[in-house]
């Protein structure tokens, strides 16, 4: 075998290898973001049954509550972070009744309220 034809196979297989990495790394991303969709939309589903009597927890209803701040604000604001939320729902707050949320709840909730952002 001479040794173009050795170079030409060399490079036909780091091209096959870099494609199957490629592939291998759009399908990797593409799977991450679905099982974060569904956890905001388990979230979205919480805040509906423990929050909505007080917070406007749909980007459209904000306006109708006064008692609390709509979702859609806390999520637009800027110190809101994974942390920031995750240390908000371990903390007991004046005006709001003692939750006991679980961590995988309140990593939904917090999924949900962060897939609000807009800013």
């Amino acid at each position: 075998m001479s040794r173009s034809v050795r170079i030409y196979i060399g490079l036909a297989v780091l091209i096959a290898l870099s494609i199957l990495f490629l592939v291998s790394v759009v399908h990797t991303a593409a799977g991450a973001t679905r099982p974060s969709l569904r956890r905001a939309a388990e979230g979205h589903r919480l805040a509906q049954a423990w929050c909505q009597s007080c917070h406007a927890v749909d980007p459209d209803m904000s306006g109708f509550f006064d008692l609390a701040p709509s979702f859609q604000a806390v999520a637009d604001r800027n110190g809101t972070t994974a942390l920031s939320l995750k240390v908000f729902w371990r903390t007991s707050h004046q005006d709001m009744p003692n939750l006991v949320i679980a961590p995988d709840q309140a990593d939904m909730l917090s999924e949900y309220i962060l897939s609000l952002k807009r800013n």
